[in-house]
């Protein structure tokens, strides 16, 4: 039992320190990146540059997630925001195919409000959708990437996207993160699992399939 705290303590320290290290690493070599992107937005979509949305993280709690805008809020009837594929601009689907736009979720690591790897956070709404074992995710901390995101990404279902992550949970080590993280790197440069078929982003989580 000591063994195992000793070793649960080493890793979340080790983690810890990745986390920071690689963070500031990445930001320092991929700031002239920063301007460039935050300048073709304000030239093509306009202000403001970054988007922010509260997301659950540890244990639920919300935090401010950081991402580089994609999306315009162009509105339509009754001044509800049309569909995502219609909002989502060249420059931004650009973004997100190629993953910049995750960029700035390099501060929510340094901050502490997530790591390098662990479940995606998603919306607060989704909340008191999960079941129990769905609900387990949240017992890590949400990372820029993920076992799901190496295994699918967004071209899994709900239901399989959650497997992973719980299976993340139960065998999360640090010599797994490197593993993602290599991974991540090559499905970065090849493009996969991006989205759903059809759709411009992962479709809404409306709770488990009856």
């Amino acid at each position: 039992m000591k063994d195992q705290l000793l070793m649960k303590l080493f890793y979340a320290s080790t983690k810890r320190a990745t986390d920071v290290l690689l963070s500031t690493l990445v930001l320092l070599l991929s700031s002239p990146l920063f301007i460039v992107v935050a300048f073709l937005i304000i030239l093509i979509t306009g202000r403001p540059i970054l988007f922010r949305q509260q997301r659950p993280g540890l244990h639920g709690k919300p935090f401010t997630l950081l991402k580089f805008r994609s999306m315009t809020d162009v509105r339509g009837a009754q001044c509800k925001l049309l569909p995502d594929v219609n909002r989502l601009t060249p420059l931004g689907r650009f973004l997100r195919t190629s993953s910049l736009d995750e960029l700035p979720e390099l501060f929510n690591v340094l901050k502490g409000d997530m790591s390098l790897v662990g479940p995606r956070p998603l919306l607060m709404q989704y909340l008191n959708r999960y079941t129990p074992e769905q609900m387990r995710r949240h017992n890590v901390m949400p990372g820029i990437t993920g076992w799901a995101q190496v295994n699918g990404r967004n071209a899994v279902t709900w239901e399989e996207r959650f497997k992973l992550d719980a299976w993340y949970v139960d065998h999360q080590s640090f010599w797994l993160d490197l593993k993602i993280i290599a991974i991540t790197i090559w499905k970065i440069i090849k493009r996969e699992g991006i989205t759903q078929s059809g759709q411009a982003t992962m479709g809404e989580y409306l709770g488990p399939a009856n």
